[in-house]
């Protein structure tokens, strides 16, 4: 006899169902970071977690921008790095 499987949608487009951080987390530092208004290089963001480049690049794209809904806009600066941040 087969077993019943659940089914859930992991994914929503709702805002208001994104998830939000804890306060201590990594996850919120990098989203306090990116909301001053000057943003964040990918250096500082590197910096306070201890992630490597494609680890931060991989965290804006699929839980910052996927999971929390969050609208991440990234500039290049004159010096080369480039600046995210959220609006």
């Amino acid at each position: 006899m087969p077993k019943s499987r659940k089914t859930t949608n992991h994914q929503t487009s709702n805002v208001a169902n994104a998830r939000m951080p804890a306060k201590a987390s990594k996850s919120a530092k990098i989203v306090a970071l990116l909301k001053r208004e000057q943003g964040a290089t990918l250096k500082e963001l590197m910096k306070v977690t201890k992630w490597q480049a494609h680890s931060v690049r991989g965290f804006l794209s699929g839980t910052v921008k996927k999971k929390m809904a969050l609208e991440v806009a990234s500039a290049q600066r004159d010096s080369g790095d480039r600046v995210y941040r959220v609006s």
